[in-house]
């Protein structure tokens, strides 16, 4: 059985680092310059519902399948959380996610918060 898709704006990958590996995410930044993404500040410490240190880069659907394998292949280890932007936060975060790497438990519990309000 075949769903309607729900309207895909754009995509961001949230890149993880800690401190001994901010120059790794350093240098994966560097690489993404090549692509036509936007790229987010550097927060070294966890935001939203992120649990740890991360950059955003957010890209529209065209440049998916350029950014998407390419972080796959030049992550160095990193973990990656990739997600579409369809409007509902809680299910892109969840349900609608790609992970690079390990899985990391975000607290999505301040998505759910800011969807009420």
């Amino acid at each position: 059985m075949v769903e309607a898709t729900t309207t895909i704006t754009g995509f961001h990958a949230h890149i993880y680092y800690d401190p001994e590996t901010r120059d790794i995410a350093a240098r994966v930044r560097e690489g993404l310059g090549a692509f036509e993404v936007r790229l987010g500040r550097w927060h070294d410490r966890p935001i939203g519902p992120h649990p740890q240190a991360m950059y955003q880069i957010a890209f529209l659907p065209d440049q998916f399948v350029r950014v998407v394998p390419w972080l796959m292949l030049h992550r160095e280890g990193l973990d990656v959380l990739v997600h579409p932007e369809t409007g509902d936060d809680v299910l892109d975060h969840t349900n609608h996610a790609l992970w690079l790497g390990n899985k990391l438990e975000l607290n999505i519990e301040i998505l759910r918060q800011i969807s009420r309000a």
